[in-house]
């Protein structure tokens, strides 16, 4: 299949098709393609988002997790189209650099994630993220900074170069710490 009948098939899907098959350097290429602005080294596993992807932005390094949403209109306003039928409203969505967005998150329409953030999975996020937080929550809020962060994960038993072992010794010393 041509890649201008995948991108055509993609946009009438909603952008939600086979994803989660494709390696991440062609995600990020068609997330281009449909208008994303997307930095350097970026990790994008299965997502989705709304039609007007030409009004998200993604800084450098930002890793986002499957089945996280960005949506950039309100879907509400169709209640007052009895009023006035060609009722839209849009937002911009922003995610600064070195940010991780985790599972099944839903970013809202005029959302700012600043840089060196983490969003924990299954948050749902509007407005303003300031740098270096820690988020999450359905509203999503700030719980900590990065900096808070590093240390718990520094200082936690079961911190390991676990990249570097097979899954037979990775699962040995797991159950031995985590007991």
């Amino acid at each position: 299949m041509k890649l201008k009948n995948v991108l055509k098939r993609a946009k009438m899907a909603g952008v939600k098709f086979l994803f989660r098959h494709l390696n991440n350097s062609f995600r990020v290429y068609v997330w281009r393609k449909m208008g994303v602005k997307i930095g350097e080294r970026c990790r994008i596993s299965c997502m989705s988002f709304s039609p007007e992807s030409y009004l998200i932005e993604l800084g450098d390094d930002v890793i986002i997790a499957e089945n996280t949403f960005l949506i950039t209109h309100e879907g509400s306003v169709c209640i007052f189209h009895n009023e006035n039928p060609y009722i839209d409203l849009f937002g911009k969505i922003t995610v600064g650099n070195n940010t991780f967005i985790g599972m099944n998150c839903i970013i809202l329409p005029n959302t700012t994630i600043g840089s060196n953030c983490i969003i924990g999975a299954g948050s749902v996020l509007r407005g303003k993220v300031p740098d270096n937080s820690v988020v999450m929550g359905n509203p999503a809020r700030v719980v900590i900074t990065t900096d808070h962060y590093r240390k718990n994960v520094f200082n936690n038993p079961a911190l390991y170069e676990y990249k570097r072992l097979t899954d037979e010794e990775k699962k040995e010393i797991l159950l031995e710490k985590l007991k």
